[in-house]
């Protein structure tokens, strides 16, 4: 029995079943091979009705929990002065980011699995696609600019206060943020301009460049290359930029003569490194390389792992290893604590 239950999860990310495929493939909508689409089903993950509901759940409580702890980390850097410097102002960019970044695909995954139909539309899908890797676009430039931060604040201790400013940084951030969203403008119009006239079903539970792809009339090897080279570009040229960053501070960290201070070091940049091998280890295996080659099963568990779990650890990771964010936690949830009753005056 449970290896029965096993098998029946694990079909969950695998390659579609034949019965439901086939049952997918009758164009609900009315399109043939030569009308326009004007929706696509998004398949998701083929289960039985009890896992489903299981993996409802689930992402329902990764959701609901990314969302707090992300909120935590804004409140207390908002909340504590000791913490309106540049260093944790991106931080608390960069939880909004990552509020934002998972509620573009986590709700509507949710919905597909209490739906029969999981259709969305052709314009819906590609809003889905555009602020999804928007954001995670202006990711890769946030996770810059926190590394030159920090290379800053310990390579270069007696310039940082001139040119890390806190208005610098607010420029900084913001620049990040239109950069991420103009950026992604054109990968999104060379997809969009594919013809599409069916079949519309997309074997993922976001609308994804590779899967979208696939489903063009014609076969498109030219957007695909140049998608392909647009990832690369951006994936290598910022983790080129964010590691040379950190090998020029290990090398400084490393020439601190007390313990201390170098463990001290160590320990600020560290939740950063972290962060930034969970997100780019995904991505790159999913976007490198042209996404042809990837099955659908691999496609959804990595795209699952950098879309969903990492804004979930990205507060842990920071809060956990962090004295001064753990002290202004702690302060912000004794503000919460409902305030005690006030004596009556006799």
């Amino acid at each position: 029995m449970a290896r029965e239950h096993l098998s029946c999860f694990m079909q969950c990310w695998g390659p579609s079943t034949k019965e439901v495929w086939r049952k997918n493939m009758k164009n609900p909508g009315g399109n043939n091979h030569s009308d326009p689409v004007s929706e696509f089903i998004l398949l998701g993950f083929l289960c039985t009705s009890e896992i489903q509901i299981f993996l409802f759940a689930l992402f329902s409580v990764i959701y609901v929990l990314t969302l707090v702890g992300n909120l935590c980390i804004i409140c207390a850097v908002r909340g504590d002065h000791h913490l309106h410097t540049p260093m944790y102002i991106l931080l608390a960019n960069f939880s909004f980011l990552e509020i934002w970044y998972v509620t573009s695909t986590v709700p509507s995954m949710l919905a597909n699995f209490l739906t029969e139909t999981k259709t969305i539309s052709f314009s819906g899908c590609f809003l889905q696609f555009y602020f999804f890797f928007s954001m995670g676009t202006t990711e890769t430039f946030l996770l810059s600019v926190m590394a030159f931060d920090r290379y800053l604040a310990i390579c270069r201790p007696l310039h940082y206060p001139s040119i890390m400013t806190v208005g610098r940084c607010i420029r900084m951030g913001a620049c990040c943020w239109v950069c991420g969203f103009t950026c992604f403008l054109l990968p999104v119009y060379l997809i969009s301009q594919l013809p599409f006239c069916g079949p519309n079903t997309i074997d993922h539970f976001l609308c994804d460049p590779g899967p979208l792809m696939k489903l063009s009339c014609v076969p498109a090897p030219a957007t695909e290359v140049t998608c392909a080279i647009f990832n690369s570009v951006l994936i290598f040229s910022t983790f080129l930029f964010i590691s040379s960053s950190y090998t020029l501070v290990i090398r400084a960290v490393l020439r601190v003569p007390s313990a201390e201070g170098r463990h001290k070091a160590f320990s600020t940049c560290g939740s950063h490194l972290a962060v930034v091998s969970l997100f780019y280890g995904s991505i790159t295996v999913m976007y490198v390389s042209p996404t042809a080659g990837n099955a659908a099963g691999i496609q959804k568990i990595v795209t699952l792992f950098y879309s969903v779990l990492t804004p979930l650890f990205n507060p842990l990771i920071y809060s956990l290893r962090n004295k001064e964010m753990k002290e202004a936690l702690r302060k912000l949830f004794r503000t919460l604590r409902l305030p005690q009753r006030q004596p009556l005056k006799t």
